[in-house]
């Protein structure tokens, strides 16, 4: 997170796009459960406050990101992909906030970004129920802006397409 919050930074300067992605199995599962598990209550404060602020950091940055996602997007993964101004999927994507199974609430402001993306009534459902959507569900409530065999390339299609507008 800490990398990614620096590379951001020294993006930011530059105001060039920005295509975040993982690689063909997982987007990003999130934070490291068992890391989180042995920090203390200061400690995990800090964590949260370190993940809202690479969030804010994204959802604020001077140029379009996109998030292009491939397999798993989990967890603190889907706070990064819900910071980012449009989220690509692949067919085979699976996004899912699994907190609640574990007793846990995301602290990257996902609770925020998701019901403004597909409604409180789904974003509860994910939430509380710890419900995985897929890619063709994620496209039909809006979670995501489009779905591509490559998200990498469509997201990359986007941008020059923008950019000749």
């Amino acid at each position: 997170m800490l990398e990614l919050t620096q590379a951001i930074g020294r993006l930011e300067r530059e105001s060039l796009p920005v295509v975040i992605t993982g690689n063909t199995r997982f987007f990003s599962a999130g934070a490291d459960l068992g890391e989180i598990a042995a920090l203390t209550g200061p400690e995990a404060y800090k964590f949260a406050q370190m993940g809202q602020q690479l969030m804010d950091a994204i959802e604020c940055f001077p140029a379009r990101v996109t998030a292009a996602v491939n397999g798993y997007c989990m967890g603190g993964g889907l706070d990064l992909a819900l910071a980012c101004h449009l989220r690509i999927a692949s067919p085979h994507a699976i996004f899912g906030h699994r907190g609640a199974a574990l007793g846990l609430v995301t602290g990257w402001g996902g609770t925020q970004r998701l019901p403004r993306l597909v409604g409180r009534s789904k974003a509860l459902e994910m939430f509380v129920a710890a419900e995985k959507i897929h890619a063709h569900e994620a496209l039909r409530i809006g979670l995501v802006n489009g779905t591509a065999d490559d998200p990498v390339a469509e997201a990359i299609r986007r941008l020059g397409a923008a950019e000749s507008r």
